[in-house]
């Protein structure tokens, strides 16, 4: 009998033992979920082209921890940069590398994607392949009707995009579209009359309703409303940019400057980790 209960009440504390180990287990698993401490605003300004991967990715943190706020501005890279720098901005974003003098001002730098930089036309243009030459001539306005490049015989349009903006800062770098004056400053060689849009949906607005347009927008943007012309017999996609046949992509960054917060550090934790990543992959190209 006395064997008995001794076997009695090490089974119970057994019981106990295990349902407090569960418990432990379930309040740590149910503070991750509910948010593991960390609650708060992040204010994320910057590049139109990092936006909405900056958005998808701020809804899937913002499940990990709902007492977190994701507050996100696209207003144009430069911005983004100047903001991250001031610190009116927790992380800047940006889709052109930066200059000398802002790394200068001891910013950090994430690399959290990869974009292909897509040229588009009207859906009902005739062009589909371009070299990397003709486009050049088309936007230095050496090229001027669509004729030349086996279109109708209608005159080009060329759309570009606001100054600051980083797409436009990546696209002439990569278009060899810019010269250095007498002062070492770097100046634009698209033609003077383009049409200037500010931001990827103007772009894409522009060229869906003027037939003999021509411009460039992120990869993300692309939709059915426009065609993204091939590029030396290569078309823009994330496979494309991923093994580098598409020649006309950038780095996407997100900046931080000064000594960075708990919730900023978890933020580009979760953007970098292969969930981040995941989702980056979505629509961007993914850095690993």
């Amino acid at each position: 009998m006395k064997n008995i209960k001794k076997v009695l009440v090490l089974v119970s504390l057994f019981i106990v033992l295990a349902i407090v180990f569960t418990g432990c287990n379930n309040k740590e698993l149910g503070s991750k979920e509910a948010g593991g401490g960390l609650s708060g605003t992040i204010n994320i300004v910057g590049s139109t082209s990092v936006t909405p991967m900056a958005e998808s990715l701020g809804e899937g943190f913002s499940k990990l921890y709902r007492d977190v706020k994701i507050d996100i501005q696209g207003v144009g890279s430069t911005v983004g940069i100047k903001a991250t720098i001031d610190g009116t901005a927790d992380i800047g974003m940006s889709s052109r590398n930066l200059k000398d003098e802002e790394r200068e001002t001891g910013i950090e730098e994430y690399i959290i994607a990869y974009d292909g930089i897509v040229v588009a036309v009207h859906p009902n243009n005739p062009v589909d392949d371009l070299d990397i030459k003709t486009i050049q001539r088309i936007f230095k306005g050496e090229i001027t009707n669509w004729k030349d490049v086996g279109g109708e015989d209608r005159e080009i349009l060329v759309i570009s995009r606001e100054e600051g903006s980083g797409t436009r800062g990546a696209f002439e770098e990569i278009l060899n579209l810019q010269e250095k004056d007498s002062s070492g400053n770097t100046l634009s060689t698209v033609k003077k009359d383009a049409l200037v849009a500010d931001g990827n949906g103007a772009v894409i607005a522009n060229i869906s309703n003027k037939k003999n347009s021509i411009g460039y927008v992120s990869l993300s943007y692309l939709d059915d409303t426009v065609k993204g012309l091939d590029i030396e017999g290569v078309k823009a996609s994330i496979e494309t940019v991923q093994n580098g046949e598409y020649k006309v992509s950038r780095p996407f960054y997100m900046l931080t400057k000064d000594e960075e917060s708990e919730l900023v550090k978890e933020f580009i934790d979760f953007v970098l980790s292969d969930e981040g990543q995941r989702i980056v992959g979505e629509k961007q190209v993914p850095v690993k």
